[in-house]
């Protein structure tokens, strides 16, 4: 089998037993026994190998099953897919996308890692992220980038970039994501996929979220289709309901109530969009009036030191990364972490004593936030200041000066919704760059709100389908 080449881009479609399938419909072919679950794992092995030498997006490869499907069965029962390389899966080394240590094969699954497969899915291997999901590019200091499948001189995004590649070239319907900062919407954005970041708590926390003074991690999925990203949810809500959240249930169109939508083309900390993403978050609240909502200016009046507080614990992360990473391997040597790590820790160490402070206010974000959905159901946004960029251009051999505001300028709208803990929503919209690449819009809710968010994502998928890659 060969990747079928568009241009400068590259995907796996064919006829065989994935199909054009999302997710949904493969494992609903797998149940009627049109397609089976061990020659659906075979064919996405096939796939991924075909265009993973362009796309570089697989960290390990693990073999396909003889015979695919959880026993239990599950939403997605014998649907292949990947876990991102920073989530222990038994058998599989983690090694968080560094070069500072050797990573050993993980004893037990992590807790997220049992939630994902309680829907049925067949794990295939693990996907790339650059270094301990710090960037918002798929880049490495010393190895090939993951590229994006739409034009492979452009990032796929970070830190789920390998996850997001694999899915837009249409190796595996769905695969494995989570979001510190970004990281499941802004690979989706850049991808053209569907990216639903969950309320704080929604989905299993990992060790790791639960030790953190601020938990601003959430695990999911990202998807090419709106139904595949709700299924996951419900499954997921079904393996550990949250007592204190509403539920969602299962999302399966869009809702008849009309909703008041706040318009923020700009961010908060004061970042101006480029023209094109402007114009595609622009034409979205056009759509939405056509369809009967209101959309209307909002206003997010975030601390004016917001940025430098999320640098200073991002910062933070990598110092603590720094202090103790022989957990992760004896031979760790925090020397050896690229220039980003390095850079962001050097950071924290000229601000450290405002640690308090810093945590302080980040938590008070909640009040300003809540300030902003008054009248309000929902927030749209762009998921980015600007179009993707070309690779290199936030590289980690960038001098970290350069790098960081090149960074803090290019991610100006997804952090906040990690440090409240809110949920958000990453679309395809109907536009594109003039190199033919996605353009994401990002919805933001209150604190569960994610079913919203589904209603609102179905109804535009369903009004203008999203661009598929196997068309151009």
């Amino acid at each position: 089998m060969t990747a079928f080449e568009i241009r400068t881009g590259v995907h796996a479609f064919r006829d065989d037993a994935l199909g054009e399938h999302d997710a949904v419909g493969l494992a609903d072919a797998i149940r009627r026994g049109e397609v089976g679950a061990a020659e659906a794992a075979r064919d996405a092995a096939e796939r991924v190998r075909a265009v993973d030498a362009r796309l570089r997006a697989v960290e390990v490869h693990s073999s396909p099953p003889a015979s695919g499907g959880a026993p239990g069965g599950g939403v997605f029962a014998g649907v292949p897919t990947f876990v991102k390389d920073n989530t222990d899966y038994r058998g599989l080394p983690t090694g968080h996308g560094s070069s500072a240590f050797r990573p050993r094969p993980a004893r037990n699954h992590a807790p997220f890692a049992r939630q994902f497969l309680s829907t049925g899915v067949t794990v295939l291997g693990k996907t790339r992220l650059p270094e301990f999901g710090f960037s918002p590019t798929t880049e490495y200091e010393g190895a090939e980038p993951v590229r994006n499948p739409w034009h492979t001189g452009y990032s796929a995004g970070g830190s789920s970039g390998g996850s997001a590649a694999l899915v837009a070239a249409g190796a595996v319907p769905l695969a494995h994501a989570n979001d510190g900062g970004g990281s499941i919407r802004i690979p989706a954005a850049c991808c053209g996929l569907v990216g639903l970041k969950p309320t704080r708590g929604r989905v299993v926390a990992n060790a790791q979220s639960r030790m953190l003074p601020l938990d601003i991690v959430a695990d999911g999925v990202v998807s090419r289709s709106v139904r595949d990203a709700a299924a996951f949810l419900a499954a997921a809500e079904a393996y550990r309901p949250h007592p204190k959240l509403p539920p969602v249930g299962s999302v399966e169109g869009p809702a008849k109530r009309r909703l008041r939508i706040g318009l923020l083309p700009d961010s908060p900390n004061g970042v101006r969009t480029d023209t094109a993403t402007r114009a595609a978050v622009l034409a979205t609240g056009e759509a939405l009036e056509r369809l009967g909502h209101t959309v209307e200016p909002a206003v997010v009046a975030v601390d004016p030191r917001f940025t430098d507080d999320f640098l200073a614990y991002w910062g933070m992360l990598s110092f603590l990364i720094g202090a103790t990473g022989r957990s992760l391997g004896a031979d760790f040597d925090r020397r050896r972490m690229d220039p980003l790590s390095r850079g962001l820790r050097e950071s924290y160490l000229a601000v450290w004593r405002q640690t308090p402070g810093v945590l302080r206010r980040l938590r008070s974000t909640a009040v300003a936030y809540a300030a902003a959905f008054r009248g309000f159901d929902l927030l749209l946004s762009p998921v980015l200041a600007h179009t993707t960029p070309r690779l290199g251009h936030l590289s980690p051999t960038v001098p970290y000066p350069q790098l960081i505001e090149r960074i803090l300028t290019y991610v100006a709208f997804t952090p906040v919704d990690n440090v409240v803990g809110t949920p958000s929503i990453s679309l395809p919209s109907a536009h594109a760059t003039d190199d033919g690449l996605p353009v994401g819009v990002m919805f933001a809710g209150r604190p569960g709100a994610e079913r919203t968010l589904l209603e609102i994502a179905f109804e535009l998928e369903a009004d203008r389908p999203f661009r598929r890659i196997q068309d151009l």
